[in-house]
């Protein structure tokens, strides 16, 4: 039933577990069986890569690493825009991959691709533009200029939820930069990453003059990540994940003095005012806590409603939910799709369980079973009515559970946004946004913000200039700030004297 689609992107024979640039390693000897959160079908069996073919893709991303910085910006640009065309190209047959493969609906998977198309256009544009800046010196007849290198082999470790984009965001920027990269995609989503490294490699074959160690792929478990982590001939490694493997991989990185870019879990906030529209927020909020069956680290997990209009916004929330479009991600009109495996939904059992255990109301939750596959991981999205300080809330859950609890003062809602450290975004809905900004609504870790209410055009209006030349400069350093990643991606050397 798949196997058309899979002859399209080129993935219908997969004879290894390690892919160097177009080339395949040797068969590997264990097998990965990849399965449908749709209805638990298997989609494939896939050869695992080794701790040899680790070592192998890292010397051969090392050996190519002097040939590929070379190589002038603008053609490495050329590279990564062949890609872009090529995910434009396939962009539904792509789109419909991931939906088969992690569970997401159709629209999230088509801007999923989009983001992919999106950060290459970006990255084209930024190969003309590694340049440095000179300065005076205060040597008579000398002058300082500074120049970025690219660093070397980028490894490069993704998450389930966004099987292409998180990797398009790093190897588009990596490889305009000059750096190689090597790939250890999630074991729950090996079919994504096995079609755009086929698109890549394919552009790589059409140019006919750029080494295959350019751009490598490892399909298997954590022992790969693992080595890329621990490997001194791999620079830097982005990985994307829960807050647990980003402390594992960030030690393991920081034990032999290498540069790590993690992308984690966020325990996000939203606060809600007395003045705020709620037919605006109650659209946002929906959208941020169910989207993806809440597997997003930038899902809402926590809604912070001042008291007085409370009732009205949980009642309101209740019937929303309740009419929500939940099943076969594949079908139109269906806005929650599967949770990736059974795992995550006895993940969501277990943290509901616990909210009732800790004096919480829970509204929703639980597993669906009419109109859906059986072998599909399907559960009703819950809201639940909480104190902010239980334990429950201070710890993520990746399924859609969103906590509520009640505040009286702006001042108290921004305190209890603060409590955590490790989040995404947060957000404010209201008319209260100079008191906001008087409190300044941050955090130890910059991130983004986001300050929407009635106001909003005024705001925008006052704050437009400011706002626009932040995210110019990739100041907001957040999710994904392409810049932020530009940086890490080159390294600086002290300024120096030129004669």
């Amino acid at each position: 039933m798949n196997e058309p689609l899979f002859a399209r992107l080129g993935i219908e024979a997969i004879p290894a577990g390690v892919v160097l640039g177009s080339a395949w390693g040797s068969p590997g000897e264990a097998a990965l069986a990849v399965h449908s959160p749709i209805d638990g079908s298997r989609l494939a069996t896939l050869p695992v890569a080794g701790s040899h073919d680790a070592d192998q893709a890292i010397a051969a991303a090392q050996a190519c690493f002097p040939a590929w910085r070379s190589v002038p910006a603008p053609r490495r640009g050329e590279l990564v825009r062949r890609l872009g065309l090529a995910f434009r190209e396939h962009q539904r047959d792509l789109a419909e991959l991931i939906t088969l493969e992690v569970g997401k609906i159709r629209q999230e998977s088509l801007g999923e691709v989009q983001e992919c198309i999106d950060i290459c256009d970006f990255a084209v544009g930024l190969s003309r533009q590694l340049h440095g800046t000179t300065m005076p010196s205060e040597r008579h007849g000398h002058r300082l200029m500074e120049q970025w290198h690219p660093l070397g082999p980028v490894g490069i470790i993704t998450a389930f939820n966004f099987p292409m984009a998180v990797w398009a965001w790093n190897a588009a920027l990596a490889l305009v930069c000059g750096d190689t990269i090597i790939w250890k995609p999630s074991e729950k989503a090996p079919l994504c990453a096995l079609a755009c490294q086929r698109l890549l490699g394919a552009e790589l074959e059409a140019l006919g003059d750029l080494p295959d160690g350019v751009a490598s792929l490892l399909i298997g478990g954590r022992d790969l990540g693992a080595a890329l982590a621990a490997s001194p001939q791999v620079p830097l490694v982005s990985a994307t994940g829960s807050v647990a493997m980003g402390r594992a991989v960030g030690q393991a990185v920081a034990a032999r003095l290498g540069r790590s870019l993690l992308e984690l879990g966020g325990n996000n906030a939203m606060i809600v005012t007395a003045s705020a529209d709620l037919e605006l927020a109650l659209r946002a909020i929906v959208f941020s806590a169910v989207g993806t069956a809440g597997q997003r680290c930038t899902s809402l997990r926590r809604l912070l409603v001042q008291r007085t209009i409370k009732d009205d916004l949980v009642a309101r929330l209740r019937q929303l939910y309740a009419r929500l479009p939940i099943g076969d991600p594949r079908r139109d009109g269906v806005l929650v799709g599967p949770l990736i495996d059974q795992a995550a939904a006895a993940a969501m059992d277990h943290a509901l369980a616990l909210s009732a255990a800790q004096g919480g109301v829970v509204h929703g939750g639980g597993r669906l079973h009419a109109g859906v596959s059986a072998g599909g991981a399907y559960v009703r999205p819950a809201l639940v009515e909480i104190d902010a300080g239980a334990a429950i809330v201070q710890v993520e859950t990746f399924a859609p559970i969103l906590y509520l609890s009640a505040f009286d003062t702006l001042e108290e809602a921004i305190a209890l946004n603060n409590v955590l450290r490790h989040r995404h975004q947060r957000s404010l809905r209201g008319r209260a946004v100079p008191l906001a900004r008087r409190q300044r609504l941050r955090h130890r870790q910059r991130q983004p913000r986001h300050l929407r209410g009635r106001d909003r055009r005024r705001l925008r209006r006052r704050e437009g200039y400011r706002r626009r030349t932040r995210v110019g400069l990739g100041c907001l350093e957040g999710l994904h700030a392409p810049d932020h990643q530009h940086h890490q991606l080159l390294e600086r050397p002290a300024a120096r004297p030129r004669h």
